[in-house]
């Protein structure tokens, strides 16, 4: 596996948001990240989750923060034992998770401002090169529910489509 990869991310109404996804960082990360995207396991769902000035959250096909793919991965992160030199600066994509390490699944987040404090806590592993302007307004129009970010379903924004370009 090369170590830099490079991804398209659709939003239905927002735009296209280029990510490159850096494999020498969080090799397993990345590569269910990859198979994913292209068994067309994103296109359809959507941001759930969207807090403004920290990040916006997706890849839940529950559309409620609950759901994964049917397998989770290791957390590449220190706090899990593994050495992940990825800030968790404004652009990067990070994996979320539940409170166990090993949770991570397919629902990811884009931080919307830098929020360093998650770095060692979860499993970064690439940023968006282009599109930055696309998690901007999805961050700043989409008003969640509650304080931690809930979006009902029919304000959520649509991945329509995530492509992998190499």
């Amino acid at each position: 596996m090369a170590d830099k990869h490079h991804v398209q991310m659709e939003i239905a109404d927002f735009g296209t948001i280029s990510l490159e996804l850096d494999a020498k960082a969080a090799p397993i990360t990345v590569k269910n990240f990859i198979f994913l995207a292209d068994m067309g396991f994103y296109d359809g769902l959507t941001f759930h989750r969207i807090i403004k000035n920290f990040m916006i959250q997706g890849g839940d096909p529950d559309h409620n923060g609950m759901g994964g793919s049917d397998k989770n991965i290791k957390g590449e992160f220190a706090a899990n034992g593994v050495a992940n030199p990825i800030s968790h600066l404004r652009g990067v994509i990070s994996m979320a998770r539940s409170q166990r390490p090993d949770s991570a699944s397919s629902q990811f987040f884009i931080c919307h401002k830098d929020s360093t404090f998650l770095d060692g806590q979860y499993a970064a592993f690439g940023k968006v090169t282009d599109g930055m302007d696309v998690v901007d307004a999805i961050a700043n129009m989409v008003r969640p529910i509650d304080g931690n970010g809930t979006v009902l379903f029919d304000d959520q924004p649509v991945i329509t489509k995530v492509t992998v370009i190499d």
